[in-house]
């Protein structure tokens, strides 16, 4: 197997002009060895895929760069909402993944919250994926109107006699959701583009890869690299 492995030539991409949807996220398989794709989402394609020990914006933005020098027009973006990321793409319209916006915040607040201001923000959240821009911001709105005073209030530490917030991970759910709304709902501002709502369609694709990496483990790093990169062209190929 792994004699076959090395014989194989890797496939080549023939990239064309043409105005392209970026889906683009990072898939480890390692605590500091993973692959960042960018996949287009017009014709379900991967273009282009860097090996890294982080994802970096910069590492995003070099991808970016190379896809237009390339000659593709890049009319949007989807993103799982990596911090900073947001503010590193003039003139691009970028759509936070909703999936992991939800995610966010369930790891914040769990699955079952108790408090009841954490129930009431879970059942905002969960019609996320079911409303329009002007209802979900009133809710959420609404929400911390009615819970401001509830999240302001302090614990003292008897320990260090210093003060910190009695609710931090509610403050941090509700700040995020702040934060990441005007990139949650970018597809109905550009309904125009197609752009989807989550970045599924490389989630699907990378638990394919890790299958098939998985079967194959004990590879070398070339050689697991070799694999990546064979299924990564695969699907790229069929569809150009």
């Amino acid at each position: 197997m792994q004699k076959r492995l090395d014989a194989i030539q890797p496939l080549s991409l023939v990239h064309d002009s043409r105005k392209i949807l970026i889906v683009m996220d990072t898939m480890y398989f390692g605590r500091a060895y993973g692959v960042m794709v960018f996949r287009d989402w017009y014709r379900h394609v991967n273009l282009l895929w860097k090996f890294v020990d982080y994802e970096t914006i910069a590492l995003y933005q070099k991808g970016i760069s190379e896809l237009q020098q390339m000659g593709y027009e890049v009319v949007a973006i989807v993103v799982d909402g990596r911090r900073g990321i947001f503010n590193n793409f003039a003139g691009i319209p970028i759509q936070m993944c909703q999936f992991h916006q939800s995610q966010i915040v369930k790891r914040y607040i769990t699955s079952r919250p108790k408090l009841k201001a954490g129930i009431e923000l879970k059942w905002v959240v969960d019609r996320l994926s079911r409303t329009d821009e002007p209802s979900f911001t009133g809710w959420l709105k609404e929400w911390y109107c009615k819970w401001e005073n509830f999240l302001k209030e302090t614990t003292v530490n008897p320990e260090t006699n210093t003060k910190c917030y009695t609710h931090k991970g509610l403050r941090s759910a509700y700040f995020s959701l702040l934060h990441n709304l005007p990139y949650l709902f970018t597809c109905q501002r550009y309904y125009e583009l197609g752009i989807p709502t989550t970045t599924n369609t490389l989630d699907g694709s990378f638990a394919h890869i890790k299958d098939k990496v998985r079967i194959h483990r004990g590879l070398k790093k070339a050689r697991r690299q070799k694999l990546i990169e064979e299924l990564l062209l695969r699907k790229s190929t069929t569809k150009l």
